[in-house]
């Protein structure tokens, strides 16, 4: 006597070996889709009045048996609806099937006449039913689903199925991205891509990933930002450009960063950083408007109004409001006394700029709950931004925070080709010091300046954190598809 199968998915793989031998095909190429379920519903009045059958296919999530009648519920990727099949119109045959071989998590493809049953619940009378596609691991335990944080993430494909509003949220990521789209094309920018693999990586303080292309026998980097090919593209004469797209940036792993993610940076020749503000705040006016039809935003619990102009402050003026210290013209152990004095961490051996910027992170970022624009920065803190000309220690930069958090950071681009040489040298002379996110001299961007770029603006944003915040989503592990997760343990 053979061993009796005891696990489910065991139970589910014999069973479709027995479909099999019946002739069945448990997964057949082709199927009857008449309509989603969503439509199906808008339309069911219609319908049922008409006495038209209708066929639809969908995931079996419920399954009731009451001997000679059973009730099930399906869903598609639009809706759910239940189904009746009964004994004596399937067919004794179909109907044990029905009984025996399919599971919840099987795709089914049901046909048959609509009706509302006493409790007022839509229904088809099934009298056709199809499997189209054995599912052999059963679904989370219905009432609970995934639980796990690790789980929901690690099996985001299950969590879509059980809870309806994570699908939302990645439908509303889309609308977000389309409205985006939908803007800056109205505004005559014009969409490109450039490339994800660099020989040398730049636009960004990060450290990056390592790639090696055998072909020709080079090391590759894939890029921390799209910033210095889309300003060789105003050289080139597109003056109004946006690019959307990955970024890989090899650092930790919190709820604010993911080792990849979405952002977009936008560039407009003889535009400046006044002219990005005004760019940007529309932009994240439109979004708003476009895809929560409201201009009050509600973000774990505590809500804002973009219909208000968002609020300007400079950098130096709001450290010194949120520390009562003035940090301009502190000396590098002045401000590292202050960080120690407030059980703040860093790193000894960081350059001033990077203290400066340690206290900026945890005395005002955090404070900064309604949209607030950031502007003019230390020039060690932007080796791409161009120097405010009544402030030479001061560049022409903003960088706008929502909620905390930093949601986009734009300048009045550096074209000076002499100056931005200066720049980079210094960015080499820290990483000799061992800060590691410092930038790298990019010749061939310097070449391409060297050419002539003209004034302009630039911006770039974090789609995933602007996703976070309209969708009331906590991490950005919850805005993020697919994050990256630490394998499984071997048992």
């Amino acid at each position: 006597m053979s061993e009796q199968p005891h696990s489910e998915r065991e139970i589910r793989l014999a069973k479709l070996e027995e479909i099999r031998e019946k002739g069945i095909n448990p997964y057949p190429p082709r199927v009857k889709h008449q309509m989603d379920i969503a439509r199906l519903r808008e339309k069911f009045d219609q319908l049922s009045e008409n006495d038209e059958k209708v066929s639809v296919c969908g995931r079996l999530m419920a399954k009731r048996l009451h001997g000679k009648s059973s009730f099930a519920h399906i869903q598609d990727g639009t809706a759910k609806i239940q189904i009746y099949a009964r004994y004596d119109i399937l067919g004794d045959e179909n109907y044990k099937f029905f009984k025996k071989y399919i599971d919840v998590g099987d795709f089914v493809e049901v046909s048959g006449s609509l009706f509302v049953t006493k409790t007022g619940e839509k229904t088809i009378l099934v009298d056709e039913l199809r499997l189209i596609a054995k599912a052999l691991r059963p679904l989370p335990e219905k009432w609970h689903g995934l639980a796990d944080e690790d789980k929901k993430i690690r099996f985001r494909y299950l969590d879509m199925v059980m809870d309806p509003s994570v699908k939302e949220r990645f439908e509303r990521r889309a609308t977000i991205i389309k409205s985006i789209r939908e803007f800056l094309d109205s505004k005559g920018f014009v969409e490109v891509e450039t490339p994800m693999l660099q020989p040398i990586y730049g636009g960004a303080s990060a450290r990056p990933f390592e790639t090696y292309l055998n072909a020709l026998d080079m090391k590759l980097y894939l890029r921390i930002a799209t910033e210095l090919y889309l300003k060789r593209l105003l050289v080139g004469g597109m003056d109004k450009i946006y690019e959307i797209g990955k970024n890989f940036r090899n650092e930790g792993i919190d709820r604010m960063h993911n080792p990849e993610f979405t952002a977009i940076e936008v560039y407009q020749a003889y535009s400046d950083y006044e002219g990005m503000m005004k760019l940007t705040e529309e932009l994240v006016k439109f979004v708003v408007k476009t895809t929560l039809k409201s201009e009050k935003v509600v973000y774990q619990g505590v809500e804002t109004d973009i219909s208000k102009p968002f609020d300007v402050v400079s950098f130096w003026d709001i450290i010194a409001q949120r520390t009562g210290r003035n940090f301009r013209n502190a000396t590098r152990e002045e401000i590292a006394e202050y960080l120690r004095s407030e059980g703040i961490e860093f790193n000894e051996n960081a350059p001033r700029y990077t203290l400066v910027d340690e206290v900026f992170k945890e005395k005002v970022e955090k404070t900064l709950i309604q949209p607030t624009f950031v502007i003019d920065y230390p020039v060690e803190l932007s080796p791409l931004a161009k120097r405010k000309e009544d402030d030479q220690e001061l560049v022409e930069r903003f960088e706008l925070f929502w909620y905390g958090m930093e949601i986009a950071n734009a300048f009045t681009e550096l074209n000076d080709p002499v100056d931005q040489r200066k720049r980079f040298e210094q960015q080499m002379l820290f990483r000799a010091k061992g800060d590691l996110e410092a930038q790298v001299l990019d010749e061939d961007f310097l070449t391409a300046l060297e050419y002539g770029m003209p004034p302009a603006g630039g911006m770039g944003m974090g789609i995933d954190r602007l996703v976070m915040v309209l969708t009331d989503s906590y991490s950005i592990r919850d805005v993020i598809i697919f994050p990256l997760v630490r394998p499984k343990k071997e048992n």
